[in-house]
């Protein structure tokens, strides 16, 4: 006699289904000790709101014919959510992101913000989930799994594409070392800043501004990039390596 599902929260409330045969006028479900709530029932499956319980236990159903042969139960615990990385990402989702904790093997969704996306699940301890598409802003990560549900509020925040507005100065000498002021709009979360095809070494000064140095280049003309968390952004017009 199998009982679907076969696990569920340690705070009962969830609703199962036990199906075989001669199950006629049942008059009580048991999860181990505890009572459950009957919903429905027929000659071939009885339908219950389980009770509370912890561990495993044995799930019986008793008709005026006698008791059945008891299935095995699993009541989990609920998940905990102890880490969120990474811990942001761009509007237009994508971003593979890591959650570790206690209690995820059996989880079923990832929810960002309202947004549920299905989760690939690593171990009790991990699980991954693509960040969905989402207006910019921090929102709470919830984990919904047969155990329960865990939120961590504020846990991933969707970040704007930059945009790059100007840079000053326009030209540098080709054994680079000019200090570039690069303007624009979100930018406080830059991660990389390129003159052509070359890294520079740059510094965030706020959302608006970044200061980069040019590193050495041939003499020509190359545009500036740059790479945030949110996506990339080229700066308008070129910087030009000129002796």
């Amino acid at each position: 006699m199998p009982i679907s599902p076969n696990q569920g929260s340690t705070g009962g409330g969830f609703a199962a289904t036990l199906t075989g045969t001669g199950l006629t006028g049942a008059t009580v479900v048991r999860f181990g000790a505890e009572p459950a709530t009957i919903t429905a029932s027929s000659p071939t499956s009885v339908s219950v709101v389980a009770p509370s319980g912890a561990g495993v236990v044995d799930a019986t159903v008793t008709t005026p014919a006698g008791t059945s042969n008891p299935v095995p139960f699993y009541y989990v615990l609920p998940p905990v959510v102890l880490d969120v990385s990474p811990s942001s990402g761009p509007v237009a989702g994508g971003s593979t992101v890591t959650v570790t904790g206690r209690g995820l093997a059996t989880a079923t969704s990832v929810l960002f913000g309202g947004t549920a996306v299905t989760p690939t699940v690593l171990s009790d301890s991990e699980l991954t989930a693509v960040s969905p598409a989402h207006a910019a802003g921090e929102v709470s990560l919830a984990v919904l799994a047969l155990g329960g549900s865990a939120t961590a509020a504020g846990a991933f925040g969707f970040v704007a594409a930059p945009t790059v507005t100007g840079f000053s100065p326009l030209t540098g000498l080709p054994a680079g070392g000019t200090l570039v002021d690069i303007t624009g709009t979100g930018l406080s979360t830059t991660t990389g800043v390129t003159f052509g095809a070359v890294p520079a070494t740059f510094a965030v000064l706020s959302d608006t501004r970044v200061a980069a140095v040019a590193p050495a280049q041939a003499p020509g003309a190359v545009s500036i990039a740059l790479t945030t968390t949110g996506g990339s952004a080229t700066a308008p017009g070129v910087f030009l390596y000129a002796l």
